[in-house]
């Protein structure tokens, strides 16, 4: 089974993620890990922490001669900004955040216990993950691109209609990584009025998996369906608070002759496929049905919440002396929807990976192309 797991607080020496389960014989682009890392430290709106910052991987254990050798691959993150022992008692909780019901959970009298791990900052360490995945993903002809399509109630009207390859460069493009020109300025004088005003702004991430073939997934059991190991990943993101798969919320106000994709056949002209010749020509489901991919594209949406720690301050009370006092005020984001968006797409990636994984699965990369390409010639023949 693909795993990880994170380690290290905000201001601590650094952080690391131990991936295990990982295939040997894949070559692991350091460079790709840094750039992913980097695209996470953009976008209008992130605060003082990431100029102080130059993210970079350092590959501790899984590899040799950049090859990894399927045991476990430990990848850290070095934190510029360690001063974890010196940073002052955190005693004003900020609502939204982890501060009050960590300190109650675990104890302590200083929520500077809590919102050092509680930090976003901990997202590094899972975008270097989801980049080693992203890598296995692409031997397969999978990717993965999240974008922003919309922050403070700016949201595209523009559907995803470009190839990946051009929605990349045109994301990349982006000062807010969006795909639509339209909004793109209007976005970024809201994220400069809410500098102004003190104040944080969130708003709506989509990530689009393409080139899965049908049977990603399982319906037998409630913590196997595709979907719902997406939806938890994407809700294990900081700051995110609800999640939708394609159509979504709005598919409970649709009939049902509206909201289902309905099934034609058109005969192979090649082969191998990925659906064996089926196709749709909408895709409400998101690309995911009974829990299983049918091979259309995975379309998921993440919302974001404006992040809680404000200059201007909301209304709290003292963890010692139970007094009101404005909540406390930490080095922070106005808006960080962008590298959210890069997160957001780390965790899509490992979900698949892990997914792909327990279909095609085996200890090195040529163990999981047989398996793969027996499966993709073997569809409905």
């Amino acid at each position: 089974m693909l795993y990880f797991k994170t380690a290290g607080e905000s201001h601590g020496k650094c952080l690391v993620s131990v991936l295990e389960g990982f295939p040997a014989g894949i070559f692991l682009d350091k460079e790709l890990i840094d750039r992913e890392l980097r695209r996470r430290q953009g976008g209008v709106g992130r605060g003082g922490r990431m100029k102080i910052e130059a993210d970079c991987v350092e590959i501790l254990s899984g590899v040799r001669n950049n090859i990894t050798l399927g045991s476990p691959i430990c990848l850290m993150i070095k934190n510029s900004d360690y001063k974890i022992d010196a940073l002052p008692v955190v005693t004003r909780p900020r609502p939204g955040h982890a501060d009050l019901a960590g300190v109650i959970k675990y104890g302590h009298k200083d929520a500077r216990n809590i919102l050092e791990r509680a930090s976003a900052r901990e997202t590094a360490a899972r975008v270097a993950v989801g980049a080693v995945c992203k890598i296995l993903l692409s031997h397969f002809g999978i990717k993965v691109f999240g974008y922003v399509k919309g922050i403070g109630g700016i949201n595209a009207e523009k559907q995803l209609e470009d190839t990946i390859e051009t929605a990349v460069k045109i994301r990349d493009d982006s000062a807010i990584y969006c795909i639509d020109r339209e909004i793109e300025n209007k976005i970024v004088e809201k994220i400069k009025r809410a500098v102004e005003m003190g104040d944080s702004l969130g708003g709506i991430i989509e990530v689009v998996a393409n080139g899965l073939p049908i049977g990603i997934g399982n319906h037998t059991q409630w913590d196997l369906k595709l979907d719902a190991r997406l939806a938890f990943a994407i809700m294990s993101v900081q700051a995110i608070k609800a999640v939708e798969i394609g159509t979504g919320f709005d598919i409970a106000n649709k009939l049902g002759s509206e909201a289902h994709d309905e099934i034609f056949y058109e005969y192979p002209k090649r082969k191998k496929t990925l659906t064996g010749g089926f196709k749709r020509l909408t895709n409400n489901a998101g690309g995911i049905e009974g829990g299983i991919s049918n091979g259309e594209p995975i379309v998921v949406r993440a919302y974001m919440k404006p992040i809680p720690t404000l200059k201007k301050s909301l209304r709290s009370v003292d963890l010692l002396t139970k007094e009101p006092v404005a909540a406390s005020y930490e080095r922070s984001d106005i808006c960080a929807v962008p590298a959210a968006s890069v997160v957001c797409e780390a965790m899509i990636a490992f979900e698949i990976a892990k997914a792909f994984m327990e279909k095609f699965g085996g200890d090195s990369i040529g163990e999981m192309k047989r398996n793969y390409e027996g499966y993709i010639e073997n569809i409905l023949q």
